[in-house]
């Protein structure tokens, strides 16, 4: 039988826990504080970890099966988990993705998305074998060259920087990691298009 409905699993009372916005002393901004014992719920920005991952002369691409841009392609790259390395994320990733196993060269990427609060670190990797499939949240992986990557269909603006800069750096083990494109490189790689 059901638990009653009247009853609560939350306990009676007043909150408790973090529930005032202040700034806390010491601090230049508004935080999420308990008044009751001074704890700070620090909300920092999410780091996503990725690759470029190639086989031979392709690039791997998922295609989404989750929001946001389900249906659109993707780099294999998601939310770093707690205690594991950026390249030990960037791994995990490409298998969940596309059962993918690959070895990380370099890091390729540092981008920052202050909108959304993430800072995305993309590596360039190499795959260890061409057999990919689709994980749990992709519909479907494919291998692109150059020419056949879907750029109309790219979830995201990093993906296309991400696959430009790699293109950039082919053969190059001397580069430090790209940012940020400026709005006079993107309108560069508009008209390439």
């Amino acid at each position: 039988m059901p638990d009653d409905p009247s009853s609560s699993s939350l306990p009676a009372g007043p909150l408790k826990g973090p529930r005032v916005r202040t700034i806390p002393p010491g601090e230049d901004r508004e935080r999420l504080t308990c008044p009751d014992c001074g704890y700070i719920a620090y909300q920092n920005p999410l780091i996503v970890v990725g690759s470029v991952a190639t086989w031979e002369d392709r690039i791997l691409l998922c295609r989404r099966a989750i929001e946001p841009r389900k249906g659109y392609w993707t780099l294999p790259a998601g939310f770093m988990e707690e205690r594991e390395s950026t390249m030990e994320g960037a791994a995990r990733e490409a298998w969940e993705e596309a059962r993918a196993k690959i070895a990380i060269d370099s890091l390729l990427a540092v981008y920052d998305i202050p909108r959304i609060s993430q800072v995305q670190m993309i590596f360039r990797a190499r795959l260890l074998s061409p057999d990919v499939s689709a994980g749990p949240e992709s519909q479907e992986v494919g291998l692109f060259r150059w020419e056949e990557i879907p750029w109309d269909d790219l979830a995201f603006p990093t993906v296309q920087w991400a696959l430009r800069e790699h293109r950039s750096r082919l053969g190059r083990q001397d580069f430090a990691p790209a940012v940020n494109p400026t709005p006079d490189v993107l309108a560069q790689w508009e008209r390439m298009l």
